[in-house]
């Protein structure tokens, strides 16, 4: 099979690339603008393989995608281009507009139009898969209530509002145009190559290199936490064996509070660096004003893919962060690279596309 991945160089979908190329005989079709978040460098364990070819494509391009479904002839469709920084949605919303809502309509029209031409072979055995995020169900109280599939939506920021939008968008492509599509919501994720805007790299870097760890309000903001390697699988599960038109939503069985996160973090940080001099890194935590609308709890029922396609989290969240944190010490270059920008001045003169 050869999947088409869009935003395939940024977190999840770098996890994602990493994992076909790794342990599947599939080939995969990287489709990315390569904004700020995406890393092409997130991908060097199997950008040599034959099977992978990279597009630098916007999804919102219809003649490039249409370029690209051509050349490539694709048997699915990954979908995890986004812009998803909750904070920058906030401060700057016509990105996410653009990206998640016009991107993805955009998307859908040129995967149609591409799957309504293959013969009845490749049209019943092509996939559209939208991959999405717990953040559109908005938040819970600070019960033992859970999300699920039928949950309704009631995002709270502009991303997640451009997420919900999407997820609609999918749907409606299914009902009208029998487009064979699904859809997964997932829980935060965190594990390597992790952008260090988002909490969990941010603070291992700050906490590495003695600056404040800066946590909005008391920290008592509860999140279910996904190692990012138990998503991929899950989401190569759900492309290959999830049943047409259905959602599935994929959690770590990891609910943590933001606070509780970050002096995991720090304990970890004081173990493995005994002999740093910002330790205990604890005195580095610095309580910050909330965000906006900030939601309170996020938590995830993943039993439906787990009943149906055998999917659970092989990472304990004490498991995972160690990996993580580890991971994180012993690539300082790949952060550097990140933090200082390196990465994006030289990918053109490091990586062609191809095509």
């Amino acid at each position: 099979m050869k999947i088409l991945v869009t935003g395939g160089a940024g977190f999840i979908g770098s996890a994602v690339v990493r994992h076909i190329i790794q342990n599947t005989g599939d080939s995969v079709v990287n489709v990315d603008k390569l904004t700020y978040a995406g890393n092409l460098e997130s991908l060097a364990p199997v950008s040599a393989s034959s099977r992978y070819a990279f597009e630098q494509v916007d999804i919102c391009d219809r003649p490039a995608l249409d370029r690209v479904f051509a050349g490539h002839r694709p048997d699915a469709v990954m979908h995890l281009a986004a812009e998803s920084h909750v904070d920058r949605s906030i401060d700057g919303p016509a990105a996410f507009i653009q990206t998640n809502i016009t991107g993805t309509y955009t998307l859908l029209e040129a995967a149609r139009e591409y799957w309504v031409n293959l013969d009845a072979d490749g049209k019943n055995a092509f996939r559209f898969h939208h991959i999405s995020t717990d953040e559109v169900y908005g938040d819970l109280e600070d019960t033992g209530s859970l999300f699920t599939e039928d949950t309704p939506y009631a995002p709270s920021s502009p991303y997640s509002a451009s997420k919900a939008a999407a997820d609609h968008l999918v749907r409606a492509w299914h009902r009208t145009y029998a487009l064979p599509a699904l859809i997964t919501n997932c829980s935060n994720n965190y594990g390597p190559y992790h952008f260090p805007e988002k909490m969990i790299p941010l603070m291992i870097l700050n906490a590495i290199e003695g600056k404040p760890l800066p946590v909005y309000g008391k920290g008592d903001q509860v999140r279910d936490w996904l190692y990012v390697e138990d998503h991929a699988r899950a989401l190569y599960l759900v492309i290959t064996r999830g049943r047409i038109g259905e959602t599935y939503n994929i959690g770590g069985h990891n609910e943590k509070r933001n606070l509780d996160v970050v002096h995991a973090l720090c304990a970890l940080l004081d173990e493995l660096r005994p002999d740093a001099p910002f330790a205990p890194h604890t005195s580095l935590i610095t309580h910050v004003t909330d965000r906006p609308g900030h939601d309170k709890r996020y938590a995830i029922d993943a039993s439906k893919i787990k009943v149906e396609l055998g999917w659970e989290p092989i990472e304990t969240f004490e498991t995972g962060i160690r990996k993580t944190v580890q991971w994180y010490l012993d690539n300082p270059e790949w952060c550097r690279r990140v933090q200082d920008g390196t990465y994006q001045r030289e990918r053109l003169g490091l990586f062609t596309p191809a095509g």
